[in-house]
């Protein structure tokens, strides 16, 4: 696992993001692991955030692509942290837009926020995690509405590795229903391999008990 992987997980235990008990999901799934992106708060977090993104998405992607698109809310930030970091490591500047919930009728009007969207251009969307495809839905047709625009992927955080709508992964989904590459900086093997019986920020957040109870959840959620 590449080193900016590691750094990644430890970063998202570090910052409360990524926790490990006993919870439910809004699907109602009783999960031994929980993310939420909204704990990133800080300056320094959202910088190391944007750095992560930024990395992936050049291992991914590469340069060739003209405009990151984040999905309104959470896909504000992330698109602002991670252009800058693009910027700052590779030297390439890259447009950050965004949507907003609804359409603006005066000043900057319109439906987007940031950089306007236009032919030719190659988008990438970000996002913090995907577990059913929805934001995707609502989405797609809009960066497609604006122009011949080629959509080249999607970058989340964290690949929850478990059942969409059907037998596959929410990334495997929308790779078949949408026809562009979905990708994530970490996937939960991952976390679990890097994790378990490991010290970290002082503690074994995935022991035994924790490793069997993900691998129950797997058992029954995961992708077959």
């Amino acid at each position: 696992m590449e080193r900016y992987k590691e750094e990644f997980i430890e970063f998202m235990v570090e910052s409360r993001v990524l926790k490990f008990g006993d919870f439910t999901l809004k699907s109602g799934r009783k999960s031994p692991f929980f993310m939420n992106a909204g704990a990133y708060v800080t300056g320094s977090q959202l910088r190391r955030l944007g750095q992560y993104y930024a990395k992936a998405i050049h291992e991914h992607y590469g340069e060739e692509f003209d405009v990151l698109f984040g999905p309104a809310y959470k896909g504000i930030p992330l698109s602002v942290a991670t252009v800058v970091a693009f910027s700052e490591l590779y030297g390439k500047d890259i447009k950050y837009c965004s949507n907003r919930k609804e359409a603006k009728d005066h000043g900057d009007a319109g439906i987007l926020l940031g950089s306007p969207i236009k032919d030719g251009d190659k988008v990438v969307i970000i996002e913090d995690v995907t577990t059913s495809g929805k934001s995707i839905e609502e989405t797609f047709p809009i960066i497609r509405s604006q122009g011949d625009v080629e959509i080249v992927g999607l970058m989340v955080s964290l690949n929850r590795m478990e059942r969409g709508k059907g037998n596959k992964s929410a990334l495997e989904e929308i790779k078949e229903l949408y026809g562009f590459e979905a990708n994530a900086i970490v996937t939960m093997a991952d976390v679990v391999e890097y994790l378990h019986n490991r010290e970290c920020q002082g503690q074994v957040v995935i022991d035994d008990t924790i490793k069997r109870a993900i691998d129950a959840y797997y058992q029954q959620y995961g992708v077959k």
